[in-house]
């Protein structure tokens, strides 16, 4: 019977977590930037476009700096399990290059 119960309350530690289905879709980013206080970290996650002079914001993060290092040795930990399993992601120094007709054909109106 305490087993049934147990089983019941589940575990006491385990955080339920609710994903809509806008936030599930996700937002695409290929640029980010980060500032630091003594308190918080700001991540500005940014869709930079080839060929449009302004960058857009999708999404800013404020973190703890204890959640930052979460967060560092999380993506350390992922990326180590993603090249043990697809190869060594390669890095260049340069910025990204983009098609020059990325995003389609410019009009005038």
């Amino acid at each position: 019977m305490a087993e049934e119960n147990k089983e019941k309350k589940g575990n006491p530690n385990q955080i339920n977590i609710e994903l809509s289905e806008e936030i599930a879709e996700g937002e695409y980013a290929n640029l980010a930037m980060i500032a630091h206080s003594n308190s918080e970290f700001v991540i500005d996650f940014i869709r930079l476009m080839p060929g449009v002079p302004k960058a857009k914001v999708k999404s800013r993060i404020v973190i703890t700096p204890e959640h930052a290092k979460r967060l560092l040795n999380a993506l350390n930990d992922n990326i180590q399990k993603y090249e043990d399993t697809f190869g060594a992601i390669k890095k260049t120094e340069e910025a990204p290059k983009f098609p020059i007709n990325f995003g389609g054909t410019i009009g005038e109106a």
